[in-house]
């Protein structure tokens, strides 16, 4: 089904309407009239849905227990965005990580694994490890190689936990930590840092598993083209785009927690 061509309205009542038969629950729908956004909420949600419109910016920042979704992103990505919030509450399949088997993974298996299930770009990053169930893929972690940490006695190196999830509607108890293990046995990092998006999240999980937080990375610039999403790092890469996509337009997300987990 094409979503991208859904009026942001009509994909909202759709979201309402799949939540609530997926949940079995009631999903409540407020209307923000003095900008056009909506807010989804009901006590079998875990967090308030906060979606916006083409050029409305991000509001609630500080409250916890939010998820901020843009349109582009509900137009291009909505069953993803729809497995995300089921999976968040409860609805979805469980594995133990025992129950899997850990292996490297290829880059073509890893981009369509992420290009299916993750919501973010695809990250071909240089080392890729997954978990499979008999035979079948259902989890995936993609790291960066490895970089000398100035601040740390040699041979310390830095890593980067570049992407991390789960097969849509799936959800692997203990599947990241298993994923973390395999990978530090064949390349004994010093440390591995991630980021936590915030506009998915406040508070990251990732510190039920042994990551400190280090900071917290300022919104960014994107310019929204069709689904696509360019970050702006300068004016002047703006201005070509905006040359480049004259129907383009101007979003901010809400940063991410730097999380950083130290083996020595």
């Amino acid at each position: 089904m094409e979503y991208g061509i859904r009026p942001f309205e009509q994909l909202v009542a759709l979201l309402k309407e799949d939540l609530s038969q997926q949940l079995n629950c009631q999903i409540s729908l407020v209307e923000l009239p003095e900008n056009g956004d909506f807010i989804l909420q009901s006590p079998r949600l875990p967090f308030s849905i906060y979606l916006y419109a083409a050029t409305t910016p991000h509001h609630a920042a500080q409250q916890i227990n939010a998820v901020h979704i843009d349109v582009d992103i509900l137009q291009y990505h909505y069953p993803k965005v729809l497995a995300r919030i089921c999976t968040l509450s409860g609805k979805c399949k469980r594995l133990y990580a025992r129950q899997t088997v850990v292996a490297r993974v290829d880059k073509n298996i890893s981009s369509q694994f992420l290009a299916e299930h993750h919501l973010q770009e695809v990250m071909p990053g240089k080392y890729r490890y997954g978990l499979y169930d008999n035979g079948e893929l259902v989890s995936l972690a993609v790291f960066s190689g490895g970089r000398r940490n100035h601040e740390k006695p040699a041979p310390h190196r830095s890593f980067e936990l570049i992407r991390f999830c789960h097969k849509s509607n799936y959800l692997v108890v203990g599947g990241l930590s298993k994923l973390l293990k395999a990978f530090y046995s064949d390349f004994k990092p010093g440390d591995i840092m991630s980021y936590c998006d915030l506009d998915w999240s406040q508070n990251s999980s990732l510190s039920q598993i042994g990551f400190e937080l280090k900071g917290q990375i300022p919104s960014i610039k994107l310019l929204i083209q069709e689904g696509r999403r360019y970050t702006i790092h300068a004016e002047e890469q703006e201005i070509e785009l905006r040359k480049q996509y004259p129907k383009s337009y101007i979003k901010y997300n809400l940063g991410s927690l730097k999380m950083v987990k130290y083996y020595e």
